[in-house]
């Protein structure tokens, strides 16, 4: 192969991917003093909901699951259609309300953020646009802190959105573990872009379609991972859970079709391992970021000192390939067929 992902062309997506461990550093800093506010305001809320669409969408799933896990409060993915389509409204009045959106423009968003404020709702707008009209419509706003994202495709806005939501986790929990190894972050994710996964490339170019696997916070990166492979690459790609993969998905995997299977360093890894070598052994080619693997094989992956923050580094490793990727594929990943950056949906 005449390229590597380490050697860069200088596309807004490799930049803004190199940006990442900065922008991290610039969110701790910068949204930590709201997010310990809005926790304070926030009280004890009943449960949680969430409203985005696309890569802030997969941020919200990764908040869902740190929320379920690490603070026992369910979140909800609520449907931006129900208030601004069928003009129905969800009943929020004990949630906290996230709402994720690098524009903070999009009018389905707003929608349920107004109805989730005439409620009573306490409600949170995570966005890259501060003079937004999502964060002066929500009670409460972090900036993310991302600075500008030139590239159609979000890398350090998405990053930035999880970051930005954790922090609001751990204050809301009270979880110094966790405040710890996110400040550990930035560091590792310096080591995180400079990984090479680019023996994925063969077999995925052969077959021209993929599974990415996760579980937990695995999950909300594979459902990340998926749609990168789509919108910059032309590839189809699809995202499961390692449990849902075994109800029905499982059947395709042989003759070579290609698995990539993000592993987290959690109670859910021995498991995905196992499941890993199953499609390994049923003839799929299965790449997988854990030791804990037999018959897959294994990349390498840079590991962190808590499982929520160790599935964050994976996804930096992932955008260094898939923007290497593109280009290798003749593509400009700056500029995806079809898309634009800011998307309104009704």
């Amino acid at each position: 192969m005449a390229d590597t992902p380490l050697q860069t062309d200088c596309t807004h997506m490799r930049r803004e991917i190199e940006e990442i461990p900065s922008a991290v550093r610039r969110v701790l800093s910068g949204a930590h003093p709201g997010a310990r506010e809005i926790a304070e305001r926030a009280g004890a809320p009943v449960f949680l909901a969430s409203v985005a669409r696309g890569s802030s969408d997969h941020a919200a799933m990764f908040l869902k699951y740190a929320s379920e896990i690490y603070l026992g409060l369910a979140m909800a993915s609520l449907g931006p259609s129900v208030s601004s389509v069928y003009k129905s409204k969800i009943q929020l009045e004990k949630a906290l309300v996230i709402a994720i959106s690098q524009s903070g423009a999009s009018p389905d968003i707003l929608s349920v953020v107004e109805s989730a404020k005439e409620q009573g709702a306490v409600t949170v707008g995570l966005t890259n646009t501060a003079d937004s009209p999502l964060a002066r419509l929500s009670a409460s706003t972090l900036d993310i802190c991302a600075g500008p994202e030139k590239s159609v495709a979000a890398t350090k806005t998405y990053v930035n959105s999880v970051v930005a939501g954790l922090l609001l986790m751990a204050e809301i929990g009270g979880d110094a573990a966790l405040l710890n190894a996110l400040a550990k972050l930035p560091g590792e994710m310096e080591s995180a872009i400079a990984t090479d996964w680019s023996a994925l490339a063969e077999p995925i170019e052969r077959r021209g379609s993929l599974y990415v696997v996760g579980r937990g916070p695995g999950l909300a990166i594979a459902n990340e991972a998926a749609l990168k492979f789509k919108e910059t690459c032309q590839i189809h790609a699809e995202a499961y859970s390692s449990a849902e993969v075994m109800h029905g998905p499982v059947s395709i995997v042989e003759d070579g079709y290609p698995v990539l299977v993000l592993g987290v360093r959690d109670a859910a890894q021995d498991g995905l391992a196992l499941t890993a070598d199953k499609m390994a052994d049923q003839g799929g080619v299965v790449f997988a970021t854990t030791d804990k693997v037999e018959r897959a094989h294994r990349l390498d992956y840079q590991s962190a000192s808590h499982p929520l923050t160790d599935a964050l580094t994976q996804i930096v490793s992932f955008y260094s390939f898939i923007e290497w990727f593109a280009r290798h594929r003749g593509f400009n990943p700056d500029v995806p067929r079809h898309l634009k950056k800011v998307t309104q949906t009704v």
